[in-house]
């Protein structure tokens, strides 16, 4: 389904596939594939400053399917325009389509957050605990640098995918180790935007499978 977005700066939207139109469950399958149709989109809330959106919880209370953090970290508001040649033309809201799209072929609902700041994105991990099933996130710039969020991750005991557009293995030195890979169960990188809807496929067949 397609749906108005909240802004590049500060975002926080919320997908949501249309639960009277799923059969058998939370994750319906059909034919070997999981299917949906429809898509509901939340209403966002007013941005409170650059960067700072509040916390959207509707999604919880208005759907049993499992929803899914899809966090961002710093200057990936800058996709299309930041290094194409590494990062590709493809914006942050062409990433925020991608994934809902994706979430709802697989039967998902999705929370898309993107930040610049170290501390509001440790805090929106942090709210995940109790409230996300999953967490998809591209840390950027603080994969190699932040240890608070490693640690934020690994206290919400929930299933983390990392996702990187660029293959951070084939660049400098410094971006080959990550803190966060600490706490994730897998890594996707180098295959651009791309990354972020196989990375909620693989979220996906984690919770059918129960994730370790």
């Amino acid at each position: 389904g397609q749906a108005e977005g909240c802004g590049a700066d500060g975002r926080a939207s919320a997908w949501l596939p249309d639960p009277g139109r799923f059969r058998g469950g939370v994750l319906a399958e059909r034919s070997g594939s999981r299917q949906a149709r429809g898509a509901v989109r939340l209403p966002c809330r007013p941005m409170v400053g650059p960067h700072r959106p509040r916390m959207l919880r509707a999604a919880v209370m208005s759907s049993s399917l499992p929803l899914i953090a899809v966090l961002n970290g710093p200057n990936l508001n800058m996709l299309g325009l930041r290094q194409p040649a590494i990062y590709g033309r493809a914006t942050i809201d062409d990433v925020e389509q991608l994934c809902a799209e994706a979430a709802e072929q697989l039967g998902l609902a999705i929370d898309f957050r993107q930040t610049n700041g170290e501390g509001e994105l440790i805090s929106w991990v942090q709210e995940c605990r109790g409230r996300a099933a999953g967490i998809v996130i591209n840390p950027a710039g603080y994969t190699h640098t932040s240890v608070a969020l490693m640690d934020a991750l690994l206290t919400t005991d929930l299933p983390v995918i990392e996702v990187h557009i660029s293959n951070i293995h084939r660049r400098e030195a410094f971006r080959h180790h990550s803190y966060v890979s600490q706490a994730a169960v897998g890594v996707i990188c180098g295959l651009g935007v791309r990354g972020y809807a196989l990375a909620l496929s693989a979220m996906a067949d984690l919770l059918l499978e129960g994730s370790p």
